[in-house]
């Protein structure tokens, strides 16, 4: 199963959105690649829609965690949304769930940029 990713706009921020899962190899590799375009591009408000990714490993964790730091220190915002149950667990056992910035869904974490 590789990774679909999806990008639109939605009242200012890019919505990226995930379908599959988040591993080492072309499925990080094109993440990465996404986010980091994005940034590039000056995009300031981000969305990371994970509603449909069916597993993750380390090396995405990585690839998420490396892109926020990127972003903020391009002044921009990534935001996950729409995490499962087990993406939240292994959040908060990593202790990355301080890190990121989350909201239950991608409504609410666009709506958030404008607040």
């Amino acid at each position: 199963m590789s990774l679909k990713i999806t990008n639109s706009e939605t009242n200012g921020a890019s919505v990226v959105t995930l379908d599959g899962r988040i591993v080492l190899g072309d499925e990080e590799d094109a993440l990465r690649d996404k986010l980091k375009n994005l940034i590039a591009e000056g995009k300031k408000q981000i969305v990371v829609n994970m509603e449909l990714i069916k597993s993750i490993d380390s090396a995405g964790l990585g690839t998420l965690f490396a892109a926020h730091l990127s972003a903020e220190a391009q002044g921009a915002s990534l935001k996950l949304c729409n995490l499962g149950c087990r993406f939240q667990e292994v959040l908060q056992t990593t202790r990355l769930a301080t890190v990121f910035q989350i909201c239950n869904t991608e409504a609410v974490a666009v709506n958030s940029f404008s607040n």
